[in-house]
């Protein structure tokens, strides 16, 4: 209880005065060297856990702009990325998809993911690395989890499905992980069906499955107030119960005491 309580002490301050700062505008290489266009929002103390927030289809980082400052606010860095796949949703331009000139498929994603994580793991000290999908992406972060499994220390996923080339791609990569994982969707039984197939799959210990009692809508977009009015706190409740040991995780040793 006191590592909490000072956990809450140090960080909701100077990560509020972060978040109110607004992100910063970065931009890196894919693993296939197309450039990628981010934000990264900043908690506010050095060394926290760094969330790399993707997007769903026909979108791009903007789905994250109540989300993010949210996040940090809890004690956790950020990066929303625009992936090649992507749109104009949110009222803004995917500039990833601009600079390239076009959008591409889901699969093709896959790139600028990479680039996200190896963007984190070359930005400073050492740090937590989670990884949270949005439809499509929900499906894409299993897989890079897969490839990266020494990097990433957990997954959130919003809506996963089995959207890719390959039939089975998602549910092959979820049986790789053991790491803490998270998924929800719309309250929709097919949404549903298809998030407890992947997590099914998985031999990890911490599995959360969370069903909107609600309202749930499609990707993160449930987590937005503009879209999911009526159930945006429930789910936001959820997120929050299982993020809330992984803030933990960057203190010090000699901090982390009953």
């Amino acid at each position: 209880m006191r590592v909490l309580l000072l956990l809450a002490w140090f960080v909701a301050p100077v990560a509020a005065l972060a978040a109110e700062r607004g992100p910063t505008p970065v931009s890196f290489a894919a693993s296939d060297n197309v450039t990628v266009f981010a934000d990264y929002y900043r908690a506010g103390t050095p060394g926290r856990p760094l969330i790399l927030l993707f997007h769903q289809a026909g979108s791009n980082r903007a789905e994250y702009a109540t989300i993010a400052p949210i996040l940090a606010t809890l004690g956790f860095d950020a990066l929303a990325i625009d992936q090649r796949s992507g749109g104009s949703l949110w009222g803004r331009a995917n500039e990833t998809v601009q600079h390239l000139g076009h959008s591409e498929g889901y699969d093709a994603a896959f790139h600028d993911l990479e680039g996200a994580l190896l963007w984190a793991k070359s930005s400073g000290p050492a740090r937590p690395v989670i990884v949270w999908g949005s439809s499509y992406s929900a499906a894409l972060v299993f897989l890079l989890a897969a490839k990266y499994q020494q990097d990433v220390k957990a997954l959130l996923a919003f809506s996963p499905g089995e959207y890719l080339a390959r039939a089975t791609a998602v549910r092959s990569a979820a049986a790789q992980l053991s790491i803490p994982m998270f998924a929800t969707s719309a309250k929709e039984s097919g949404e549903v069906a298809q998030a407890k197939a992947i997590l099914d799959a998985a031999p990890a210990r911490q599995k959360v499955q969370f069903v909107p009692r609600v309202a749930g809508v499609h990707g993160s977009s449930t987590l937005r107030s503009d879209r999911n009015p009526k159930g945006v706190d429930e789910n936001w409740d959820a997120v929050k119960a299982f993020l809330a040991p992984l803030a933990l995780s960057s203190i010090s040793p000699a901090m982390n005491h009953s």
